[in-house]
């Protein structure tokens, strides 16, 4: 009869290191997939979400490019037509050529610039509001610079006169 020994301590914390090492792997396997199905949910429920702002940036270079191309102006008469299209093209063609390098060697700096222009706007939109607030009177907070304290102590120099209820 053969007794077995029960593990040794290592042979213990190796065991539950491996069973730690495939739940790890199992749960981040899950909340991958999780995830994935996630975002395809939101992909058909919203379409394709926007890109980077250089992007949305080379997109826009792109439709007006292709504008300026498709243009037909009555403007070139039928003489110069042919000829001022081709110099249009080929001003759209120069303009992307200059353009698209910037783009692709910087699209960081783009996402900053959107960032940057997004803060902006909400700062412009709070100091606009705060203005009109005070213009039409409508403000729903009173603003301490506003309030004179003669008026909170009831100390108005006004014709009328203070009488006590009491």
């Amino acid at each position: 009869m053969s007794e077995e020994l029960p593990p040794s301590d290592a042979a213990r914390e190796e065991a539950a290191d491996e069973v730690r090492d495939t739940d790890a792997d199992a749960w981040a396997t899950a909340c991958a997939e999780d995830l994935e199905a996630e975002k395809a949910r939101r992909r058909a429920r919203y379409g394709p979400p926007p890109g980077s702002a250089a992007e949305e940036l080379k997109k826009l270079v792109d439709a007006v490019a292709d504008k300026l191309s498709g243009i037909q102006s009555p403007l070139f008469g039928a003489v110069a037509g042919p000829a001022a299209e081709q110099v249009v093209r080929q001003v759209v063609q120069q303009a992307k050529a200059a353009v698209e390098p910037v783009i692709e060697r910087n699209p960081d700096v783009f996402d900053h610039l959107a960032a940057a222009g997004n803060e902006l706007l909400a700062a412009y939109r709070s100091a606009v509001e705060a203005q009109e607030r005070r213009w039409s009177g409508r403000d729903d907070r009173i603003d301490p610079r506003d309030v004179d304290d003669r008026h909170d102590r009831g100390d108005d120099a006004g014709p009328g006169e203070r009488i006590d209820l009491d």
